[in-house]
């Protein structure tokens, strides 16, 4: 196979279960290495190999776990430009392929040794701290009916970067089999930005006692974000239950229903999208649900409370079992509520299947947890609470990847929007770019398994009476 140039071009190698595996010569400059002799596990080049049948790089473990190797070669860059890395991934026996037959990108300079980082990092945190650039992690999609994973990642070079070290890496599983087919590493450009204004409203329905009386209320506030060109309104939960003295039985209503139509509505009227609390009936069940509300004036999805507080079950409310993502024109949208927000598997169950936005409808909750939500899972997070400021608890605002307030709704009435680009990496000085390293560095729990991004979900089915 012929060698091709190192900067701007495209490293293009395949591999392929059942291939041809005689030793093969590598193409010219992969090497196949491991940190100690003990460790060494099989390497193989199959010539043949692949999805396309052009080359493949293979790595084998024996029946002892913690074997760790992997291929490895170096590419020319340019400081500051930005580069795309694309490769697809096949394993077999192999339980954990998101942490054992991880790729990693590691930006150093012509001498080999890694530079500083001096791309943007979160402020406030390790300020006297001056970072070198930590490996990059290209994000692993859903696998195809071959087996075959795609890795992908655009990543823009520190300024004193002259090499990117990519390594294909097989470790820890006993008795499996890794291969990487079509690797690429090209020059990129930067990714444009995807903004998007995320607004939540600060408000307690106190009038009235039925849910047309209640939802109305919200109109004028919708109307307020909408001025102010939201992408997305959240709006608090059960609003059509705060206040009535009722039974949650007593004000749930089908989905769709008349509701999710009125603000179904708004949403059209103001091209935007609404997340809005209620109780469901469905069949005999009664769920607490928040609905997403479409810029087409259609109902978008429902995520139904997979936590229950004791008030709620006790009131014969029943809990959902689904964690669905909602792929809306600004990016992938997940939905929690309230007592949701104490136990970080909700929001990590949401992470794990794409979200990149999370809206909380949410009574009252610990803020410290919503900061934790937001920063342990690299999301932003948009809450709408019935708690006053004052009370030194949940509050309504938006929060960012670090977990801090970049808007906030302090008074009643009032609506609080922040403008923030999904396309743009945050970096943490010594973590560098978390997002991407989660799927990766997890604990290896069956918690770990069906990391799916950008899996399509569906609304929920109708109970059966």
């Amino acid at each position: 196979m012929r060698a091709l140039p190192l900067l701007g071009s495209i490293l293009a190698l395949s591999a392929a279960f059942g291939a041809d595996l005689r030793d093969s010569a590598p193409p010219a400059g992969w090497t196949a290495e491991a940190t100690r002799a003990e460790i060494r596990p099989k390497f193989a080049y199959a010539a043949r190999g692949g999805r396309d049948g052009v080359g493949a790089f293979v790595i084998e473990t024996d029946a002892r776990d913690g074997l760790d190797g992997f291929w490895k070669r170096s590419f020319r860059v340019e400081g500051g430009k930005y580069y795309s890395f694309n490769a697809y991934r096949k394993v077999a026996g192999v339980e954990w392929p998101q942490q054992c037959a991880v790729v990693t990108v590691q930006w150093v300079d012509a001498a080999g040794q890694r530079v500083i980082d001096d791309r943007k990092q979160v402020e406030r945190y390790l300020t006297r701290y001056n970072p070198l650039a930590p490996l990059e992690y290209p994000v692993e999609g859903i696998p195809a009916k071959d087996g075959w994973t795609r890795l992908s990642g655009t990543w823009q070079a520190p300024s004193n970067a002259m090499q990117a070290v990519v390594e294909l890496h097989g470790r820890w599983a006993a008795n499996g089999r890794m291969e990487w087919s079509d690797v690429q590493l090209t020059a990129a450009e930067p990714p444009s930005p995807r903004i998007v204004r995320l607004a939540t409203v600060h408000y307690r329905p106190q009038a009235g006692k039925t849910a047309a009386e209640k939802r109305t209320q919200f109109a004028p506030l919708i109307a307020e974000a909408a001025r102010r060109k939201a992408d997305l309104v959240v709006l608090p939960e059960t609003l059509t239950y705060y206040g009535t003295g009722l039974n949650p039985v007593d004000v749930a209503e089908p989905v769709p229903g008349p509701s999710t139509d009125y603000f179904a509505g708004l949403a059209k009227r103001h091209n935007l999208y609404i997340v809005a609390g209620l109780f469901e009936k469905s069949a005999y069940k009664v769920y607490n649900v928040a609905v997403l509300l479409t810029p087409e004036g259609k109902l978008g999805g429902v995520y139904r409370k997979v936590t229950l507080p004791d008030s709620e079950a006790s009131a014969g409310v029943v809990p959902g079992a689904a964690y669905p993502i909602f792929q809306t024109r600004f990016g992938a949208l997940g939905i929690m509520i309230c007592y949701d927000g104490f136990f970080p598997e909700v929001a990590r169950e949401l992470t794990k299947r794409g979200a990149e936005v999370i809206a909380w409808p949410v009574w009252g909750c610990n803020p410290e947890l919503a900061r934790a939500r937001a920063a342990e899972n690299q999301v932003y997070l948009v809450s709408s609470t019935y708690e006053d400021v004052s009370s030194n608890w949940m509050l309504s605002a938006v929060w960012d990847h670090a977990g801090q307030t970049i808007a906030l709704a302090k008074d009643w009435g009032s609506v609080a929007v922040a403008e923030v680009d999904l396309n743009a990496t945050t970096r943490w000085r010594s973590l560098g770019d978390f997002r991407s390293k989660i799927q990766h560095h997890v604990p290896m729990t069956p918690a770990a398994h069906d990391w799916r991004p950008d899996a399509p979900e569906t609304l929920p089915a109708n109970d059966t009476p």
